[in-house]
């Protein structure tokens, strides 16, 4: 068994594994309080019965002027108190230890956020975050701040919390006194590392003095800021050893800023590819090191197994699966939900103050609303349990027949295809999007293992629906025959070659040297990233020519990045990507710029001619874009007419997903994880 799963150490603290919890914002505090609640405690009761060591609840507001009443919690007054003590108690009841993540945004804060009150940071620095100029705190205001640190750590020992955290990562107030960036700073605040440093430590020291010599502190590190200018590996290596030398337990090490141009925890980043952080910040200390960022549980393992971290910590992974301790530690890796790196229920939710969800768990988020004495639903069988068919395999057909099988009904499903997954094999294909796999081959292996019957290359028409029921006395049909791609009506050509974005994606199609993707959403800016990464070096060929310097790194980066295609993406409206998450939409948008892509917005598809589209940009001009193959992405309709024939039979029938209304895949999970919980 790996070592992630032994008793592991931080002070005084003794946690039964090495799985952390990460900090994550939530919000799911009721209105204008911002005080722990039975939603945020249930939720938590949950990942700690499921057996992680430590729980960090993350972004616990200090400041009792500053502040934001939308979505994150507070422990800036003694009223905070109550609440907290609840969480700490649910936790500790199932095994679990608890800390608690201090935090101040600084210049991260808007005055829209603080009702009008600008935002204070080290200096006067505009903030890309939020669009605004910050004040530039006095020394006075500094001194308040630490008195703010010091009361809220009395605070979190009163509450019963077993260890703090003190959160400097992300551009956050803190990180903001250690970069060059944001600290112009002349007095002992500023200058060179040690003075920007000065902050931090007295944010230690008074947090030490409230909470006790023996309390452990653990503190949260960005291993790079990777912002040019900004604090690198290497400084935040001496951040470290400053640390340990000031007495800290722990260094929790994540990624880099906000702002930062480089993706952080999106689904493109390979699982741990940020690790190495933590290994050589690991290796200038000798007090433990978490290690978190876009990580699996296999990564997790081969990392403390090597050495390189001493605990790893998971923040969506538990939002996906609360259960995720316990199933690795039993060797049950195919039973773990996977988290599939999306950010749309999660951070692209907290990012326009919404509370959390997760696009494979319908039950995220939800506990409290769902819980049925101490369990969810899918752990309670049915009071009339019934015999189910389902026609359609996809993701909203399989989830539906796996909350099913849970509740003790019987389910068939019937697929028209020879193998289950509908479109997830389109949304997995793109580049950096494979993790969609995994969410099928999850459903896929729990629906085996609950006895779903699938029979395959099976077509459903209204009248093999009304005999199997006949003859096999099925109770309901659940019809989940998803959607299928538009093809505009567009004047077109003889020879010119079309073809639809999910064709190409799934591999049915070839494509010529000269492409244009008619459609800039989601799956037109997906299949022209496909498209362009065509004819590029792969990872293992890289590594091979790195290792032996076969070629300059200019030379390696060119054959990354340039490829046999050419690809231009038209789209009418006036930006691509309008309809992908906010934390993932700037990241694919400049991936079409490092290969090439060309993008043409405001601009209409005029016609399809034999050498080209013809199109007609926004001054009313119109031009020709050469081209050898058309790939449409315009997007999709609902296929639902067999529900409409079987409407008014003598049977329960259902609709779900993408038949329903094409929409993303989260809402295809929560809805059939809906309509199922209520059978």
């Amino acid at each position: 068994m790996s070592k992630l799963y032994s008793i592991g150490k931080i002070g005084r603290l003794e946690l039964k594994n090495r799985l952390v919890m990460a900090p994550m914002g939530l919000g799911f505090c009721n209105v204008n309080e911002g005080l722990a609640n039975e939603r945020l405690t249930e939720f938590f009761r949950l990942r700690a019965r499921g057996g992680v060591g430590l729980i960090d609840v993350g972004a616990m507001q200090i400041d009792p002027v500053r502040n934001t009443n939308y979505d994150m919690l507070k422990i800036n007054d003694d009223s905070c108190i109550l609440g907290l003590q609840y969480l700490t108690d649910a936790v500790h009841e199932e095994g679990t230890k608890i800390v608690g993540q201090l935090l101040h945004q600084g210049r991260y804060s808007s005055s829209k956020v603080y009702g009008g009150m600008e935002a204070v940071a080290p200096s006067a620095v505009p903030s890309r975050y939020t669009g605004e100029t910050p004040r530039a705190m006095t020394f006075q205001e500094i001194q308040e701040m630490l008195s703010y640190y010091n009361a809220a750590a009395k605070r979190l020992v009163q509450a019963g919390f077993d260890g703090v955290d003190i959160g400097t990562n992300s551009g956050y107030l803190i990180g903001q006194f250690l970069s060059p960036l944001t600290n112009l700073r002349t007095d002992k605040y500023g200058g060179d590392l040690t003075g920007r440093m000065t902050f931090l430590l007295e944010v230690v020291a008074a947090v030490r003095n409230a909470a006790g010599s023996d309390f452990p502190v653990i503190v949260r590190i960005g291993g790079s800021d990777f912002m040019e200018g900004g604090n690198t590996n290497a400084e935040a290596r001496q951040i470290a050893m400053a640390l340990e030398k000031a007495g800290v337990d722990a260094i929790s090490v994540t990624g880099g800023w906000h702002e930062s141009s480089q993706p952080q925890i999106t689904m493109d980043i390979p699982h741990g590819a940020y690790s190495y952080l933590g290994k050589r910040i690991k290796e200038c200390v000798s007090i433990p090191v978490i290690m978190s960022n876009r990580m699996n549980i296999s990564a997790a393992e081969k990392l403390i197994d090597e050495g390189a971290a001493d605990f790893i910590a998971f923040a969506r992974p538990f939002i996906a699966d609360p259960e995720l301790a316990d199933k690795s530690a039993a060797g049950k890796y195919e039973d773990i939900r996977p988290c599939v790196g999306c950010n749309q229920g999660c951070l692209d939710a907290i990012m326009t103050h919404k509370a959390i969800s997760c696009l494979v768990n319908g039950e995220a988020g939800r506990e409290l609303e769902l819980l049925r004495g101490n369990s969810l639903p899918t752990a309670l069988k049915s009071d009339n349990p019934e015999k189910i068919l389902i026609i359609g395999a996809g993701i909203g057909g399989m989830e539906y027949a796996r909350v099913a099988a849970l509740r003790g009904h019987s389910v068939t499903v019937w697929e028209r295809d020879n193998k289950a997954g509908g479109q997830i094999e389109v949304s997995s294909a793109p580049p950096g999007r494979h993790d969609f796999a995994y969410l099928r081959d999850y459903l896929a292996g729990a629906c085996d293992k609950l006895g779903v019957k699938f029979i395959f290359n099976k077509e459903a028409e209204k009248a093999s629906v009304l005999n199997a029921v006949k003859k096999d006395g099925f109770d309901r049909v659940v019809i989940a025959t998803g959607a299928e791609p538009i093809t505009p009506k567009i004047p077109t050509e003889e020879d010119i070659h079309v073809v639809q974005a999910w064709d190409v994606l799934k591999k049915k199609v070839f494509v010529g040297k000269r492409v244009v993707v008619v459609g800039g959403g989601a799956v037109g800016i997906e299949t022209a990233q496909y498209i362009a990464e065509m004819g590029t070096i792969g990872a293992e060929a890289l590594r091979f020519l790195m290792l032996n310097k076969a070629e300059k790194p200019d030379e390696l980066y060119h054959l990354l990045t340039h490829g046999t295609k050419e690809v231009t993406v038209v789209e009418m409206l006036r930006s691509i990507g309008q309809d992908i998450g906010i934390s993932s939409r700037w990241g694919m948008i400049n991936s079409l710029k490092k290969f090439g892509v060309k993008t043409m917005t405001s601009t209409k598809v005029v016609a399809l001619k034999t050498d080209g589209v013809l199109v007609e940009r926004e001054e009313g001009k119109q031009e020709l874009i050469p081209a050898d193959t058309v790939v449409l992405a315009i997007g999709s309709r609902s296929v639902n007419s067999l529900y409409q024939e079987l409407e008014g039979e003598a049977v329960k029938i259902s609709l779900i997903g993408d038949a329903v209304k094409p929409a993303k895949i989260l809402d295809a999970i929560h809805g059939a994880y809906n309509e199922a919980v209520m059978i």
